[in-house]
């Protein structure tokens, strides 16, 4: 339920559009966009999902790449404070699900400090969105019991996860922003006891019209995978991804 306002305020709800078609966003999400008077987005959501802001709605931008933010994390905490205190419907659109590594908690957290109503409205997550295009179940009786969510800059640090569990069998690894450290988390991995020959995927657009899979072993993934570029893609790690239809044996 949203909380409640310290003081008469606008309304901030914290949305997540999911991973690109406007047709996987919740109904919940649709009539929040629909009623806003302020959108404020991010980079990755698709022109279909754009679309749907009302023509009257004022829209800011404040898009993050790598190197590349258009606005500073605590600056979107202020825009979302200031037109929610002069009495607005704030909508702040965010791909995929606010609490995914989206940083939504950091925006509540802003919020709260504030007393300002909000609502938090999920969304389908990449991981589950692009796992389920390229046809990698998450879990499976025979394969993965588990299902882990990390994002790749763990690879910069060997000391800021326990690589020797996340090695073990009967899970499947989604890495957010893997792409550009692939050969780093593939290194790790294989360091501490996974097999070479784990199968494993990149989804890049995963869930729009032009989504790629390119699935193997993780060894052969090593030499085969694409430049990183600005597309957005997923690294997927395990025995699942055999499942997909584009997995290719070595």
């Amino acid at each position: 339920m949203p909380n409640e306002p310290k003081s008469p305020a606008g309304f901030v709800a914290i949305v997540g559009a999911g991973p690109g078609p406007a047709d996987l966003m919740t109904l919940r999400a649709l009539d929040r966009l629909q009623r806003a008077e302020v959108v404020v987005h991010d980079r990755l959501i698709s022109s279909e999902v754009l679309d749907l802001i009302p023509a009257t709605a004022l829209r800011v931008y404040v898009g993050k790449a790598l190197g590349d933010h258009a606005v500073p994390q605590q600056g979107i905490h202020a825009l979302l404070v200031q037109h929610a205190r002069a009495g607005r419907r704030v909508v702040r659109l965010k791909g995929g699900d606010p609490y995914v590594f989206g940083r939504g908690g950091e925006e509540v957290q802003a919020l709260q400090a504030e007393g300002i109503a909000f609502e938090v409205v999920p969304g389908v997550t990449a991981a589950s969105g692009c796992s389920a295009a390229a046809g990698i179940p998450l879990t499976h009786r025979d394969f993965a019991a588990s299902c882990v969510f990390l994002p790749g800059h763990l690879a910069d640090d060997d000391a800021t996860h326990d690589w020797r569990a996340l090695a073990r069998p009967g899970q499947t690894r989604v890495f957010y922003m893997g792409i550009q450290r692939l050969a780093q988390i593939a290194e790790r991995l294989i360091a501490h006891g996974l097999p070479p020959e784990t199968p494993a995927a990149i989804v890049r657009d995963g869930t729009r019209p032009t989504q790629t899979v390119l699935a193997c072993s993780l060894r052969r993934l090593v030499e085969r995978a694409p430049a990183y570029g600005p597309q957005p893609g997923l690294l997927i790690i395990g025995e699942t991804v055999q499942l997909s239809p584009d997995f290719h044996a070595d």
